[in-house]
């Protein structure tokens, strides 16, 4: 598992992640960070993925925080840790086109589902940039529920 995981994503071999959960294929990245773990998530036309309602369907960061602003999302500044703040990171691909979201946890690591791989827990946001990702484009935030 490690040796795959580390192989698509070579910085993670120098940053402290540990695999979550088993590998699983009924959700992505998206739902995950989204915080749905029951279905696949992204801008596909139905029955092969779900997108938020009103939203349009196509692979630009603009629909990604389009969809993620209807969970009361919104554009910060940063991925550093903010109380009463949950944060998303979302990776876009050379030509714009996302390819990776990863949610913040409260401790400030951040999760990420890997495809079809496993989840992990990852200390470094940036240890998942390169090939398989690309980089951070954008970073949301919006207030913790209490």
């Amino acid at each position: 598992m490690r040796s795959q995981i580390e192989r698509l994503f070579p910085q993670l071999v120098n940053s402290r992640y540990e695999i979550t959960s088993p590998r699983e294929t009924a959700y992505n990245c998206v739902a995950w960070a989204a915080g749905d773990d029951s279905r696949w998530w992204w801008p596909a036309e139905p029955p092969f993925a779900y997108w938020p309602p009103g939203v349009a369907r196509e692979e630009s960061l603009a629909s990604f925080i389009e969809a993620l602003s209807t969970m009361g999302y919104e554009k910060c500044d940063a991925g550093d840790r903010e109380a009463d703040y949950e944060k998303l990171a979302i990776f876009t691909a050379s030509d714009g086109v996302p390819t990776h979201m990863a949610r913040q946890l409260a401790d400030g690591s951040w999760t990420s589902k890997l495809g079809s791989l496993e989840d992990i827990r990852h200390e470094d946001i940036h240890a998942l940039a390169g090939t398989e990702y690309g980089e951070v484009a954008i970073f949301l935030h919006r207030r913790t529920r209490s």
